[in-house]
């Protein structure tokens, strides 16, 4: 694969700042997830994963109406891998949310970038810096610190397990939008990679026997604001930025979303801000802001 995410980069060339801003605002966004679904308790996390593409659907089949870019059978099967993946992710976090702190678990699924990192020097052929490398140790770092501030510890295992294998699971989720970013604009993968997470929700939700209905008013407007400003506007800006830049650089900028979820607890829940996190939030931006400035080399 001659190409990270969008064009072919060389060491003179920069990632476009456009993308990058884009996927940063668009990960800030994902921020309200945790809370969104938060407030649609009762609904199981399969179902919560249904109604979420289910709303988001028909918004994000009008921007991919019209498009001049339609794409190939295959750059469109890299969009429904992609949203395979993320169905695993989602499903697998969710499950270790049960065996282990939620501390933990999120920290856990924060590894993607390393592997999308491994993945791109033994498959892609390209050759990382040192200070992309350096960049996402202080990312790490950074969520490390958050982790252990808001109360990660060492559960069973098989909790721990599950959120490494999420890991996995997003970094393969990176990857293959990465690659359909190639050939298709970013309205029509997303419209994929949605169809692709609404049907494998709803048929797992189906089989693990989740209730899809009896839910109070708070929860369906908590559906519906995850279809809308999560699904449908923070995605957007993420597909569309992982077209600008590498894909490396895309899971790194994926990385701001527990920063703006320490943020907005703050803000909209009252939580309280430790000093622990303001560190690591400082650490996770710098080490966005080192990735951004050492783009991969892609050697032919």
């Amino acid at each position: 694969m001659g190409q990270l995410g969008g064009g072919a980069l060389t060491t003179k060339e920069a990632p476009d700042a456009r993308g990058l801003a884009a996927l940063i605002l668009g990960a800030s966004l994902l921020g309200f997830a945790a809370m969104l679904v938060r407030w649609a308790s009762p609904a199981g996390p399969l179902v919560v994963g249904f109604y979420r593409m289910l709303f988001a659907l028909p918004f994000v089949a009008l921007l991919a109406r019209g498009q001049g870019r339609p794409g190939t059978g295959r750059a469109k099967a890299w969009a429904v891998v992609a949203g395979c993946c993320f169905v695993a992710d989602l499903w697998m976090w969710h499950s270790a949310l049960h065996l282990t702190s939620a501390a933990n678990a999120t920290l856990l699924v924060t590894l993607a970038p390393i592997w999308v990192a491994v993945i791109s020097v033994l498959w892609m052929g390209a050759r990382l810096r040192r200070r992309f490398w350096v960049g996402v140790l202080l990312a790490l770092a950074g969520a490390l610190v958050l982790g252990l501030a808001k109360g990660a510890r060492w559960g069973t295992g098989l909790g721990e397990l599950l959120g490494a294998l999420a890991s996995l699971a997003y970094a393969a989720f990176t990857l293959a939008l990465g690659r359909a970013r190639r050939d298709l604009s970013a309205p029509v993968a997303l419209l994929w990679v949605v169809v692709a997470c609404g049907l494998g929700f709803g048929i797992l939700g189906w089989t693990q026997g989740e209730a899809f209905g009896g839910f109070p008013a708070r929860t369906w407007w908590a559906l519906l604001c995850l279809g809308i400003l999560v699904q449908v506007v923070a995605w957007w800006f993420i597909t569309w930025g992982m077209g600008h830049v590498p894909t490396n650089l895309g899971a790194m900028g994926l990385m701001s979303q527990p920063v703006a979820t320490v943020i907005l607890g703050w803000v909209l829940l009252a939580e309280a801000l430790r000093p622990l996190q303001a560190i690591g939030t400082l650490l996770v931006l710098a080490g966005i802001a080192l990735c951004a400035f050492a783009p991969p080399v892609v050697e032919r």
